[in-house]
């Protein structure tokens, strides 16, 4: 899927979380649930950090491009030396390390070491890079047409902003994990759901997407998950369009007025 798809799926994924925490009786407060969403809308754009063109690779300027290139070969590096003989050959590393259960999973459980470890600071540095990608993906007709530095403004002061209200007592900064020196622990959840809701929606694409890696599937470590070709569909295409994003907003508005107990 496209980086507007991507983010929207991640932000409804989160609003479904926090209705289902609802419905169990432990309801977010309402700054985790805004922010997570938008944590979730920016981390799902993060896999395609193993692609050139993708908006990740483009959204810090030199900084994204330079990773880009490391996260790409990497990929493709690890991508030759654990594929089985079914798998097919491949020239660069997009669709494969970072579009696995097991990259998500590591992604998310660093951010929170990284939250734990490295306090308000490392809180902040956290928030800023996926609100600006929220932010290109969200609002990507905007920020195409705006400078990169207002973009980048924009995370900062959002960030600032964000983590003063999370601070709070009864806002969230605590929430879920509520030991001393445990707040923002939960500040991984966001992202490693936002990175597999990517995988998820790649996995519709006509290529499909090896989440499962490295739990081998018949011949292939490497095995392009996805439902029957006949209901796969290509990026950017109308299904993704004119049904998917829809879908998205639809259900993401529905989730987040569950949470909040208003529906």
């Amino acid at each position: 899927m496209m980086g507007p798809a991507h983010s929207l799926s991640g932000a409804a994924a989160w609003l479904g979380v926090g209705a289902a925490a609802a419905a169990a009786g432990h309801p977010m407060p309402w700054p985790v649930l805004a922010v997570g969403a938008l944590i979730c809308a920016g981390a799902a754009l993060a896999p395609d950090l193993d692609h050139k063109s993708a908006t990740i690779s483009r959204a810090f300027g030199p900084v994204s491009r330079g990773m880009c290139e490391i996260v790409d070969k990497l990929s493709y590096a690890v991508y030759k030396a654990t594929k089985k003989p079914a798998d097919p050959r491949r020239t660069g590393g997009h669709r494969t390390l970072t579009h696995t259960w097991l990259w998500a999973v590591m992604i998310g459980g660093g951010a929170s070491l990284a939250a734990y470890t490295g306090g308000r600071w490392a809180v902040l540095v956290l928030l800023f890079v996926h609100l600006v990608l929220a932010v290109e993906g969200l609002l990507w007709r905007a920020a195409r047409v705006s400078s990169d530095v207002l973009v980048w403004l924009l995370g900062a002061t959002s960030a600032w902003i964000l983590a003063g209200i999370l601070d709070k007592p009864g806002n969230g900064a605590d929430w879920l994990f509520t030991g001393d020196g445990q707040e923002y622990l939960w500040l991984g959840l966001p992202i490693v759901l936002g990175a597999l809701v990517h995988d998820i929606g790649d996995a519709l694409t006509v290529s499909g997407c090896p989440i499962l890696w490295p739990i081998p599937v018949g011949r292939k470590r490497w095995y392009p998950i996805g439902p029957p070709k006949a209901l796969r569909f290509r990026a950017g295409s109308w299904v993704e369009l004119k049904v998917l994003m829809p879908a998205f907003m639809l259900l993401g508005g529905v989730g987040g007025a569950a949470a909040l107990n208003f529906i």
